[in-house]
């Protein structure tokens, strides 16, 4: 038996579009995912997240079922355009009452609330003066996160600033296939920027509203492999290294932007004006100080230096033959999870972790009895809860875990084609039915560790 700490959180996440639905109800403003998804052409089965799983209206049954699975924590987004439906001004109340009743209903059901203030759906007024690409949008950020704070700061006590800035700029800005579509590598950069400044500064404000609160951030991963002893593909693992991780970690842990990265965007004219949009000051706020990091894990990639994919943001990757995939042809590779949390706590010294995210996209449907037998799913979480142990057992001071996904939801560019959940929907009829892995969970909590 592999026990984890007696304190050690179990808990699924979601984010407001992905789950909420609602999108124009109760005063809610556009976001640039609603935008985004009403384009056509750019989700994959035309779908958007107008509707999604109805979270907004069947909240309380959605609480009852983390209840009954026995989950110690929750974490959800909130969304931006639906407490500030123009970014900045007036506070739509009831998107306040909203997340105050679900914060409330979770209290009450012995679950911890760890709310994320930006899981990428800006408003869409603040996108048409700039985005993330304006300085304004930062400093917006931190009005919004005063008013959450404020709202909600005497309950919630662990609050995370941004989910993934990473894909939030590069493929929101440079990629153009999330929100809000653009395609342009200066932009992407000054939206990284602009993301993590927008956290440092808002990290005083949320302690300031919330007594005793932890404030973190989470981060994407990138587990990049050389697909051959060939120097040049160990210097592509260096690139996606240096720009999917270190671009955020360095500057969060007061390192200023890696040196390396910095000089290759500066050549790619990436960087006008030298980077002068990074102020005096700015790394310092960046620095800030905080309780907790939270890390996404889903898999590795094995790459190659040569013509650089998604219009240079990445060297390409190699898909080997003979590894497991998940249906989102991401390899499953437990250990991965165990190297990286070593990685980042050894060089960094965060004074705790989280797994924030980490899951698998498997497709099963009901049978005819109703079950879901998703015993996939199972597996590989049961090898990657081993690594997480395994990564206590070294020292790491790993604090929780959220399973990505609490319920099958809309998966961004992927639409519904994708499904994570341990509870799986019908989004014809937003049935909920617990799949074999919301069960296993449930006694993976209720036991505080895995065979």
């Amino acid at each position: 038996m592999k026990t984890f700490p007696k304190d050690f959180l179990w808990g699924t996440a979601t984010a407001s579009y992905q789950v909420e639905g609602a999108w124009n109800e109760d005063g809610k403003g556009e976001s640039i995912w609603d935008r985004f998804a009403h384009t056509p052409g750019k989700i994959e089965d035309a779908s958007n997240g107008d509707v999604a799983c109805d979270h907004y209206h069947r909240w309380r049954d959605d609480v009852a079922l983390m209840r009954d699975l026995g989950l110690q924590a929750y974490r959800f987004s909130i969304s931006l355009p639906r407490i500030l439906p123009n970014g900045r001004g007036k506070v739509n109340q009831p998107g306040i009452d909203f997340y105050n009743r679900l914060v409330d209903a979770l209290l009450e059901a012995n679950i911890t609330p760890f709310v994320t203030l930006y899981h990428w759906d800006l408003p869409q007024a603040l996108q048409d003066h700039g985005g993330w690409v304006s300085r304004d949008t930062a400093q917006a950020f931190v009005e919004y996160a005063d008013v959450v704070s404020r709202a909600l700061g005497d309950r919630v006590k662990h609050w995370i600033t941004h989910n993934e800035p990473h894909v939030a700029a590069f493929l929101g800005y440079q990629e153009g296939n999330h929100a809000p579509g653009m395609t342009d590598g200066a932009s992407a950069v000054k939206a990284s920027h602009h993301l993590l400044l927008s956290h440092g500064w808002s990290v005083p404000i949320i302690r300031q509203n919330s007594a005793r609160a932890q404030v973190g951030i989470v981060l994407n991963t990138a587990l990049a492999m050389p697909a051959s002893n060939r120097s040049e593909d160990a210097d592509a693992v260096r690139q996606v290294d240096g720009r999917v991780q270190r671009w955020f970690l360095d500057p969060l842990y007061g390192r200023h932007y890696p040196a390396d990265i910095f000089a290759e965007y500066a050549a790619q004219g990436f960087l006008p004006d030298g980077g002068s949009f990074i102020q005096s000051n700015d790394l310092r706020a960046i620095a800030a100080s905080t309780d907790f990091l939270g890390l996404n894990y889903y898999n590795r990639s094995f790459v190659q230096q040569g013509a650089l994919a998604h219009g240079g943001v990445f060297p390409k990757n190699v898909r080997l033959p003979d590894a497991n995939f998940t249906e989102m042809d991401w390899e499953i590779y437990p250990d991965g999870l165990y190297q990286l949390l070593c990685r980042v706590y050894f060089d960094y010294r965060p004074p705790k972790l989280f797994v924030t995210e980490n899951g698998a996209s498997f497709s099963d449907a009901p049978d005819a009895r109703g079950s879901v037998n998703d015993q996939r799913r199972i597996d590989y979480l049961r090898e990657h809860f081993a690594a997480a142990h395994r990564a206590l057992q070294a020292g790491v001071p790993l604090a929780g875990y959220f399973v990505w996904s609490l319920m099958d939801n809309f998966e961004w560019a992927k639409g519904y084609t994708q499904r994570f959940g341990i509870v799986w929907v019908d989004y014809k009829t937003q049935q909920r039915i617990p799949k074999a892995s919301a069960r296993w969970y449930a006694d993976v909590i209720r036991r505080n560790g895995i065979e």
